[in-house]
């Protein structure tokens, strides 16, 4: 395969009540979420601004952005008003309220200390062009709650990689915001640590949500959707502990607008991160990857449901050294799960109890090394276990390449409705494989089959006798229906 470096109430229900403002009810919801016994988020969305509203209340000495002068829905620009605003707030240890409405502003720069609160789904910051719209640096603590970004696609300076941008910040919370229509990245992070959680990120010409050399973040709960290039992105610059949790995100239709052969189009991308944790996130359609880490080692990807990928499900690829592939539904794609690259260095795993069905022979881009159509595909230092994979249009199991084979254990896999159910590498200097206790079944090609790198050149290997020319390969106690 080529390589790249890289509740059911009524609409007027809902209304009637947003309208209404806080109720006796809203107010005890809002109390509970004071004593945290509940989430804003678990709310239902009318209840949302209500409970904001408390929360807001009860923050001691909170200033409102009105003190300033400053007006919902005012047609001109309210940046220097809205900057003297932040700025007095945070100097006095309080959170700003911003009430429902639009404000236009551009090129905002929040200091260490800042704590924006808004009502969700009514409080709007609108981007009005010539530079960016919010930035941050420096250690400290900033939180955002509850506000609407939209960049309306307008350009960004050429020095800004996102709407909003945060660089250095060492404790930062956004959420519960919604980030639309930026020109570049909707949220990029550089070495930042804290929480992004249970936003929504959509439009963004680039990438959702971008994060470069995190110290402990979190990216929990988010829906980032349609955008061009990537939904989420932990990277480094150079490979290094990042220790990231990706977890509880739904992520869906990501292009690959700049094209590529798979540093786009990808649902999340881990680049040179290692101690990453991808769990439990939904991804769907995406043009390349659902989950692609290149070079992360020590990378845990477990418990994910990755739908209708356009090429490589789940790769683990290049010089990566760890990774735990576990528990996750594959369905769709042109390969499903492949851990890649001995020769740059990329080895140790396990792959397990995973499911994997519906992969294709045909991906974005002509096919090359051994090709589309696999189900699970392994190079080195990796045990296989416990598996199902079923109509893959090819192979569903694929072991080496070449001589690119060591210590590979395939055991307890069921692989149904495949034409061939594995391929194994059979050129010289490949290392040893097991291949034992599978069920193959439905695979009229035959069950394990020997290549020398394309060209299949024996019959099926797990008939007595047939595998005793090759030495590196131990076959016993399959299953053939």
């Amino acid at each position: 395969m080529k390589r790249d470096r890289q509740h059911m109430a009524s609409p007027f229900e809902a209304r009637d009540r947003a309208q209404s403002g806080p109720t006796r009810r809203g107010l005890l919801r809002g109390g509970l979420v004071l004593a945290g016994l509940v989430s804003p988020l678990l709310l239902p969305q009318a209840a949302r601004p209500a409970a904001a509203a408390v929360r807001v209340a009860d923050l001691r000495g909170t200033i409102e952005a009105s003190e300033f002068g400053i007006r919902p829905g005012a047609a001109d620009d309210q940046s220097a008003l809205m900057q003297q605003a932040i700025d007095a707030a945070a100097e006095r240890g309080r959170a700003l309220f911003l009430p429902g409405g639009r404000y236009t502003v551009a090129n905002l720069r929040l200091p260490s200390g800042t704590r924006l609160v808004g009502l969700p789904g009514q409080t709007r910051l609108d981007y009005q062009g010539g530079g960016h719209l919010l930035f941050a640096q420096g250690p400290g603590t900033i939180g955002m709650e509850g506000i609407h970004f939209d960049g309306d696609n307008r350009l960004l300076g050429e020095y800004t990689p996102a709407l909003l941008h945060f660089a250095d910040v060492d404790d930062l919370l956004i959420e519960g915001c919604t980030i639309t229509g930026s020109s570049q990245a909707g949220l990029a992070l550089d070495r930042c640590g804290g929480r992004v959680v249970g936003n929504t990120i959509s439009g963004a010409r680039t990438a959702g949500l971008r994060s470069i050399e995190a110290r402990g973040l979190s990216i929990t709960d988010n829906h980032v959707h349609d955008c061009a290039n990537a939904g989420i992105l932990v990277n480094r610059w150079s490979e290094g502990e990042d220790g990231s949790i990706v977890s509880g995100n739904r992520v869906e239709r990501i292009s690959a607008r700049d094209g590529g052969t798979g540093q786009n189009g990808n649902g999340i991308n881990i680049f040179r991160a290692h101690g990453v944790v991808v769990r439990g996130n939904r991804i769907a359609d995406c043009a390349f990857s659902a989950i692609r880490s290149n070079s992360g080692s020590n990378v845990l990807i477990e418990g994910n449901s990755c739908l209708r990928s356009g090429e490589t499900a789940i790769y683990s690829e290049f010089a990566f050294q760890g990774a735990v592939i576990a528990d996750n539904l594959v369905d769709g794609g042109a390969i499903g799960i492949s851990i890649a690259n001995f020769l740059d260095g990329g080895r140790l795993a396990t792959c397990s109890g995973n499911i994997v069905r519906n992969i294709v022979d045909t991906g974005p881009y002509p096919a090359e090394v051994q090709g589309f159509g696999i189900g699970i595909a392994v190079e080195a230092d990796t045990a296989v276990t416990g598996n199902v994979v079923e109509k893959a249009a090819r192979f569903g199991l694929h072991m080496g390449w070449g001589p690119y084979l060591r210590d590979v254990s395939v055991a307890s896999n069921v692989i149904r409705d495949c034409p061939v159910g594995a391929a194994v590498t059979v050129v010289e200097g490949a290392g040893a494989a097991l291949i034992s206790g599978n069920i193959f079944s439905g695979t009229p090609g035959g069950a394990v089959i020997g290549h020398r790198w394309k060209e299949a050149v024996t019959g099926d290997l797990t008939r007595p006798g047939a595998a005793d020319g090759f030495g590196h390969l131990a076959i016993q106690g399959n299953m053939v229906r």
